[in-house]
C-alpha cells in the first residue's frame, strides 16, 4: 500500500506532536523521553502523553500508556477502534499490549527499540522474556487454586449486564 503524500505529511505532523510532548515531559522532569498522541479517525488529537514514571513512582506511566489513558478517558470509552498511536519510540512490551487492548488500527513511532537501547532503555529482556516457556522465565510463576479463580469467569459469562472487551 503505497501512502499518499498528503497523508504522509499529516503522519510526520502527528509524530512530529508525540516528540514534542516527550521533549517536554523530559525537560521537566516527569520522566524519560518518551512521547505520544492519539489521533482520532477525523484527525483531532484525542490524547496525548509522556513519560511520567519516575514523577508519579508509577512503572506503567509509560507514554503511550498515558495517551490512550488520556483518549479514553476524554472520549469515556475504553475503545479506540479506527484510531493511530503516533509515539517518539517504537512501543516496548507493555505499550504495545495496551494499544492491542484499546483496539487502535495503527502505530507510528519514531526511534527504534534499539535507538532506546543506546540509551538506556532496554527492553529486549522482556520480548525475550515473553517467548519463554513459564518455568524458563527469570520472575517465578505457579498457578494455584485454577478451579475456584476460573470461577469468576463462569459469574462473568452469566451476567447479563456485563460490558464485553
Amino acid at each position: 500500500m503505497v501512502e499518499s503524500t498528503e497523508a504522509s505529511a499529516d503522519a510526520a505532523r502527528y509524530l512530529q506532536q508525540a516528540i514534542d510532548v516527550g521533549r517536554e515531559g523530559m525537560r521537566a522532569h516527569r520522566g524519560g523521553p518518551f512521547g505520544a498522541i492519539v489521533v482520532a479517525p477525523d484527525g483531532t488529537v484525542a490524547g496525548a502523553g509522556c513519560n511520567e514514571v519516575t514523577s508519579t513512582s508509577d512503572p506503567t506511566a509509560h507514554a503511550e500508556v498515558m495517551a490512550i489513558r488520556a483518549a479514553c478517558a476524554g472520549l469515556g470509552t475504553f475503545l479506540l477502534d479506527g484510531f493511530t498511536l503516533y509515539t517518539s519510540c517504537e512501543p516496548c512490551p507493555m505499550c504495545l499490549a495496551a494499544a492491542y487492548w484499546a483496539r487502535v488500527k495503527a502505530i507510528v513511532y519514531g526511534a527504534t527499540r534499539a535507538d532506546a537501547a543506546s540509551a538506556g532503555f532496554d527492553d529486549a529482556f522482556i520480548y525475550d522474556e515473553i517467548g519463554q516457556p513459564l518455568d524458563a522465565r527469570q520472575i517465578p510463576m505457579r498457578q494455584l487454586m485454577g478451579g475456584p479463580a476460573a470461577t469468576l469467569f463462569e459469574e462473568w459469562r452469566a451476567m447479563d449486564d456485563r460490558t464485553p472487551y
